[in-house]
């Protein structure tokens, strides 16, 4: 008795545990694994919570920066389609620009039928950049300098150069026409919606053009429809506004064909087109182009 007394004082408390869980570790033999300890025989799961947090933090973070990333690219998206709505007048009146110095370096080369196309193709893209701004609601103080300029390049400078030549009356006609489509774009405001005061110079720069196809840069005839346009230019006379892909049917039907004739420009007649198109709007302006939406 008095033996089992002293074995009984000499155990302390820490001793008791670790016989208790050394019996209990013998009993359910503990695995771990990715710091997780799993009882064999019990099934119980502990969890070291851990790595479960870090886990959730990196989907965290993933699905936040994927959706910033989403929502930055639906706004650039947004963006680039804004800046395409303001500009795609202007890009057209920059294109203008681009054949009347096209057609400058053409006439300065000696590519004479080169540089009368290039008149009539900008004649194109004038009437067409006026009709997109106001379809897209795009007119600002830019497009109407913009469409300032590239009209005196191409129907101003690019056009007289077409009647150039060594003789000294010749260039004095160049600069006289040049000067006259300054004039007719600065000073010549009709102060009435819709009307035009003087002959717009796209249609000049158009018979010019075609006349000088046809007649294969007779210079008679060119000085003789030089003249007639100047003064058409610089008269009080009223044109109408000529939206032609803003009115009747039968007129988008008529720019369709002079697009059509771009693509028969190897073929002579097609200037033919250009020619009576611009006649008209000079001798039936109220009848037949009038713009009636």
């Amino acid at each position: 008795m008095v033996d089992i007394l002293k074995y009984l004082e000499q155990l302390t408390p820490s001793k008791v545990k670790k016989k208790k869980s050394d019996k209990i570790s013998k009993l359910f033999p503990l695995r771990r694994s990715a710091g997780v300890f799993i009882r064999s025989r019990w099934g119980v799961v502990e969890s070291t919570w851990t790595a479960t947090n870090c886990c959730c933090c990196l989907l965290s973070d993933f699905f936040q920066y994927a959706n910033k990333l989403l929502l930055s690219d639906h706004a650039t998206g947004l963006q680039i389609k804004e800046f395409a709505r303001k500009n795609a007048a202007n890009a057209l009146s920059v294109a203008n620009m681009v054949m009347g110095m096209a057609s400058i370096l053409s006439s300065l080369n000696g590519h004479h039928h080169a540089a009368c196309w290039l008149v009539l193709i900008g004649y194109l893209l004038d009437l067409a950049d006026g009709a997109v701004a106001r379809r897209l609601d795009a007119c600002s103080a830019l497009g109407a300098k913009l469409d300032d300029f590239a009209d005196f390049t191409t129907f101003g400078i690019a056009t007289s150069l077409l009647l150039r030549t060594s003789d000294l009356l010749d260039n004095v006609l160049c600069m006289c026409y040049v000067l006259s489509v300054f004039v007719r774009l600065c000073f010549f405001s009709s102060g009435i919606p819709f009307m035009y005061r003087g002959l717009p110079c796209i249609y000049s720069s158009a018979i010019l053009a075609s006349a000088s196809l046809l007649s294969g840069g007779n210079m008679t005839v060119l000085r003789v429809i030089a003249v007639a346009m100047i003064l058409f230019m610089i008269s009080q006379n009223f044109y109408p506004h000529d939206k032609v892909l803003e009115s009747q049917t039968w007129k988008k039907v008529v720019y369709a064909g002079g697009v059509a004739m771009v693509f028969c420009s190897s073929f002579p007649p097609a200037c033919v087109y250009y020619l009576l198109w611009s006649i008209s709007y000079i001798l039936f302006p109220t009848s037949l182009w009038s713009c009636k939406l």
